[in-house]
Parts: C-alpha cells; structure tokens; sequence
C-alpha cells in the first residue's frame, strides 16, 4: 500500500510540470516521461527491498540475541550447579583421605602388635608343649597332633595372625577343660588294650578289657603301676565316666605329693 501512495505522488508531480511547461514539450520529451517514472519506482523498490532485508536481518539478530542470553543463562546455572557438585566431591575426597590416613594408621599398628604378638604365641605353644609333657599322658594321640598343626599353622602365611591366635587359645581351652571333666576311653598299655579312666589331672587308670587286671600312671617314675586292687573302683567309676550309671563318689588313685605323710 505504501508502495502505491508513493506512485501516486510520483504521477501527481510528473503531471505538474507537465502542465507547466505544455509549450515547451515535445513530442521527444513526452516519450521520455515513462521511461523516468520507471527509473523512479525502481530506485524506490529497491529501498524497500534494502529496507526489508535490513528489517529481516534486524529480527534475526534479535533472535540470535536473545538465543545468546537463553544459552549463557543455561551455562551459568550449570556453572554453578557445577560448582556445587564440585564443592560436595572436594569434602568426599578429604572425608576419604581422613578415613585413609586413619586405615594406614591401624595397618602400622596392626603391623607392630603382629610383631609383638607372633614371638608371644610362639611362647604359648612352646609352654603348651612343655606342660604337656609333664602332664599326665592320657590322649597321647589326638593332644600330639593338636600340638603339630599349631606348631605347622605358625609358620604359614597363609594364615592371618587372628586365625592363629585363636587357635592357639582354643588349645589351651581344651587343656584346661580336661582338669574339669571325667573321661573313659580305650588304648594300650604295654600293648594290652585297656580302658582308660581320667579323672580331672589328678588321676589316670587303667583296666583290661576282661576286668582282671588294674592300674595307674606313677608321676614320680612316669610308669604305669599295676594295681588290683582298684579293680571294683574302676569299675564302678568306669560306668559313671561312661554315663550308664547316676553320678556317685569313687576311688581313685591320686599322686601324694612328695613329703606328704
């Protein structure tokens, strides 16, 4: 519409000074006329055309403009969001390295006690094997070979310091428990088979399987004593140790310390 209202004023204008100056045109100038109005709305057409390509570009600046702003506000919240994660990652990492120099602590600590404890348990094991040969003999067997697996289990590395420990003390344990109980069980004695009485570790005796022959372990000869004169003790203590019959007082031979009257 614009475009028609200049055309207008360009007509209105042509036809002015045409008027004005009827005498002086010719036939020449009047076919002249079209060809200036042309040239006139050319240039005209191109100014708009500048103008809207200009206007075009005007709003694409605008959009990239405001794309820009869209774009670095998004970048800053993830900046700060970064930032923040950061932040937490940064206490995690020093909580870590707290807890780190705190575990080497303990390792250094635990590694000092290994060294502390290992000569110990060697002590315990080496008492443990010293009692025992003072001791009276009774499971000669199974206390032997408790002895040799602890006595293996200390040279391993294998096995953690803990295990070893725990298994030395069970030992003792087992040692310890045998002075509170009362047990029958078979074996040899100058290769007769023989029942076996333990009485706590004040007594051991022994009967043949028949009931004729009797005796016990001598602590000052470390030798088995024949004795029958215990064969109706043993057997009634045998049948107590062995649970077929209710818990009763029995005779035993017991070691009289030397001095003892």
């Amino acid at each position: 519409m614009g475009e028609s209202r200049r055309f207008k004023v360009v007509r209105t204008a042509l036809g002015a000074a045409f008027l004005g100056s009827t005498l002086l045109v010719t036939a020449g100038s009047r076919s002249a006329e079209p060809e200036k109005v042309k040239a006139v709305i050319g240039e005209q057409t191109k100014a708009e055309q500048a103008a809207t390509a200009s206007q075009k570009r005007i709003e694409q600046l605008d959009d990239e403009t405001s794309k820009a702003g869209a774009d670095y506000r998004r970048m800053l919240a993830e900046a700060q969001s970064l930032k923040g994660y950061n932040d937490q990652l940064a206490g995690q990492v020093q909580s870590q390295a707290t807890q780190m120099s705190d575990m080497t602590r303990q390792l250094d600590e635990i590694q000092t006690t290994s060294r502390e404890v290992l000569p110990m348990m060697t002590k315990m094991l080496d008492a443990l094997v010293q009692f025992m040969k003072l001791d009276l003999p009774f499971l000669p067997e199974e206390r032997a070979n408790r002895v040799a697996q602890l006595q293996d289990m200390m040279s391993r590395a294998d096995v953690s310091v803990s295990e070893k420990y725990r298994r030395l003390v069970e030992a003792y344990q087992i040692e310890i428990e045998y002075g509170r109980t009362m047990e029958a069980y078979q074996g040899k004695v100058d290769a007769k088979t023989v029942e076996f009485l333990r009485v706590g570790r004040v007594s051991l005796m022994y009967q043949t399987l028949d009931g004729h022959e009797s005796g016990y372990w001598n602590m000052d000869t470390h030798k088995w004593v024949r004795d029958d004169d215990y064969k109706d003790e043993m057997i009634a203590a045998l049948k107590v140790a062995k649970k077929q019959s209710a818990p009763d007082f029995v005779s035993v031979a017991i070691h009289a310390p030397k001095g003892a009257t």
